[in-house]
This record gives C-alpha cells, structure tokens and sequence, in this order.
C-alpha cells in the first residue's frame, strides 16, 4: 500500500541549534493505519509533525506527498496537500478565534482553500458539526459559550470539514479532564473509521495510541529507536528506551 505522506531520511536543524531536532527519521502514513509518535519532551515528536504538516521543510532528506517530494513553491500542489491534510492543536482555548462565530471558524478551510462557498459552505459546516456531535445551530456562537471537550470538537470540525485524507493531531486531548479526553479519542476513532481519514496522533499518553493508533513511531532526541505495529510496540518493545517509557506509566496498586 503506498503512502499517503512519508519523511525519509529527514533531518532538521533550527537555526544556532548544537543539535539537530530531528536526525534521519523515516516513517510513513499509510491509507487506513493511524500512527502514534511517542517519546518525552524534546524528542522531536511535535517537530516531525511539522514537517509532515508541510510547515516547515527538512534540511535533509525530504517529505513526499503520494510519492512525489512536496515542493513549497508549487502553490497549485500546496492547496491539493491543504486539502488532503489537516490539523488539530493541542489546546481548544487558543485554536479558535473568540471574535469568528463557530459557524465562520468551520467554514475558514472551505472559503481559503476553495473548495465551497454559500449554501454548499453552510451546508458542510452543518455535515461537520453533526459528525462530531454537536446540534447544527452551534454555528451562530461563538467560542467562549462552549466548555472545552465542546470547543475540541468544534476544532475537529474546522479541520474534517474539508473531508482530510490525513488529519495531524499535536497532543489534542492533553488540556481535556479524562471524561472528556475519552470522549474526543472515541471520536477520532470513528471519524477515522467512518471517513476513511488516518489520523497522526502526537501523545505523551501511551493509553490514547494504545486505543487509537495502528502504528507507533518512538523517538528519541530527535531519532526513530523503534516503530511498527502498536501492538507489538507497546506490547513487546524491544529498545530499552519504549521499556523505560512503558515502565513510567502509571498503574493502581494490585
């Protein structure tokens, strides 16, 4: 099955660093698999999710888009890579606009990207507002009326309206209680599975890739030391970094 993104071999060094953030990582996005990346902070997850975000560009290696290498100068391929891949961020109270209503923050992808607009537009923004369950007339509020699960989900909308191939998620329940938290995993799950969406999941929560992720990439200082299916991964790792991790979970005394 070919990939729908894949880095390889990509490095990336930010200016003056000592260090390069990422280091020869290769790992590919596949139709139908989601991925975890996991490692502890400053492991390079959210700098690689930039990178497939075609945010910013490796300084070795390259990204490629269904098998071609992205160029950021081709703005006709650009706006075909916009609408095939989205994003959620992590916290839901700085992602959306306070002065947009819902109903214009969830149609902004629509409208930029060009890919509907009047009543074809509205009646997108009602299709996303329904498939992450909220009622159609939360279109005409605004942000600081919704609790925070509530304005995730709006979040998810704005990036699933565009009907994504991929949808890159930066720790997007981290600022969520766990109710909440297990509410926003279900949904991706079944928006995944419903839209044939593969979701890329950054999460210092092993539990979440466990429930949701087909595939784990582990890194380490800007490395890939492990990567393959989530359950032999997280089940029966083998670098002794993902053991270490595994074995800081926290667990209920028997």
């Amino acid at each position: 099955m070919s990939a729908i993104l894949e880095l390889r071999e990509a490095g990336f060094r930010y200016r003056r660093a000592s260090t390069a953030a990422l280091d020869a990582v290769s790992l590919a996005v596949e139709p139908g698999r989601n991925v975890g990346l996991v490692g502890e902070s400053g492991a390079g997850k959210t700098t690689a999710l930039s990178l497939l975000l075609g945010l910013t560009s490796p300084t070795s290696g390259e990204l490629l888009f269904d098998g071609t290498p992205l160029d950021r100068r081709d703005r006709a391929r650009m706006r075909e890579f916009r609408r095939s891949v989205q994003t959620v961020f992590q916290d839901p109270y700085s992602s959306l606009d306070p002065r947009q209503s819902v109903g214009r923050i969830i149609a902004e992808p629509l409208t930029s990207l060009k890919v509907a607009s009047g009543q074809d537009a509205r009646d997108r923004v009602a299709e996303a507002l329904t498939a992450v369950g909220l009622p159609v007339d939360a279109a005409a509020r605004f942000p600081h009326e919704f609790s925070g699960g509530q304005r995730q989900r709006i979040a998810i909308a704005r990036a699933v309206v565009s009907r994504p191939r991929v949808l890159l998620a930066d720790e997007p329940v981290s600022a969520l209680d766990v109710t909440t938290r297990i509410q926003i995993i279900d949904l991706l799950g079944e928006l995944s599975r419903r839209e044939g969406m593969t979701v890329v999941m950054v999460s210092h929560d092993l539990g979440v890739v466990a429930s949701l992720c087909d595939q784990t990439v582990v890194l380490r200082g800007g490395r890939v030391v492990e990567q393959g299916a989530t359950t032999e991964v997280l089940g029966r790792p083998q670098d002794p970094y993902t053991q270490r991790l595994l074995a800081s979970v926290p667990r209920l005394p028997v």
